[in-house]
């Protein structure tokens, strides 16, 4: 039974973090302490992955190194430049996955009160992500060339173990795949080889609680929508 109860209080604490987490798109503006970080990172280092290869390589920019960065990146995707993503993006949203994503756009822009169809609202909150939220910290996660495919998997398994435990240490965290459309820039920004293939940027720091965009949270599909059991 002490087992029992152990592995309940265990799974209970999973649990809660993963619904308790959210995407955060407003962030106070105070750093986090390089202790918190790193503990951050040592965490998500377990994280599993093909061959144990840790394809992972993380930059953190802070401060004035993550304001130059800020203001580079900004500048370049408000002028219109073309995607230079080193992975290609979702070709179409179709279905369900249409559905969803239509979901969570209407539940950002209603909770900021944009209405619905105003393009030019929708362009200005998306280069949000070029701002990084006013986040104090963010990180680019890049990875090998050779390793293809699969080292990219391991970065999006590492960069869920990230999120949870910033989230078990009272921090907000936003994943971006949008920082990714600049991955050229990024590579000459942070002097990163040309073998490095930029995943996806990292916003966090402490969340802004009271700011209305931190207010909603997108919905998740039922476990039959997702898994199909055989037994026989």
């Amino acid at each position: 039974m002490e087992v029992l109860n152990k592995t309940q209080e265990r799974i209970g604490v999973l649990e809660e973090l993963l619904a308790e987490r959210f995407s955060c798109r407003a962030f106070r503006a105070e750093a986090v302490p390089r202790p918190i970080i790193e503990r951050i990172l040592k965490a998500a280092q377990r994280t599993a992955s093909w061959c144990n290869s840790q394809p992972w390589q993380v930059v953190i920019a802070s401060g004035e190194a993550k304001e130059r960065f800020r203001k580079e990146i900004y500048a370049t995707a408000s002028s219109g430049a073309p995607d230079d993503g080193d992975f290609p993006f979702p070709r179409e949203y179709r279905g369900v996955y249409l559905a969803r994503r239509r979901e969570s756009g209407f539940q950002l822009y209603n909770t900021l009160g944009i209405p619905r169809g105003d393009r030019l609202a929708y362009a200005k909150q998306s280069l949000e992500n070029f701002n990084f939220f006013g986040a104090p910290h963010v990180a680019i996660l890049h990875t090998d060339e050779a390793l293809g495919v699969y080292g990219a998997i391991d970065c999006g398994a590492y960069v869920g173990n990230f999120m949870l435990a910033a989230q078990a240490l009272g921090l907000g965290v936003i994943a971006q795949a949008a920082l990714a459309h600049q991955s050229g820039l990024i590579r000459r920004h942070f002097r990163l080889g040309d073998d490095r293939r930029v995943v996806c940027g990292i916003s966090f720091g402490y969340p802004d609680r009271d700011h209305r965009i931190n207010s909603y949270r997108t919905s998740r599909a039922e476990i039959s929508d997702a898994a199909t059991f055989l037994d026989k």
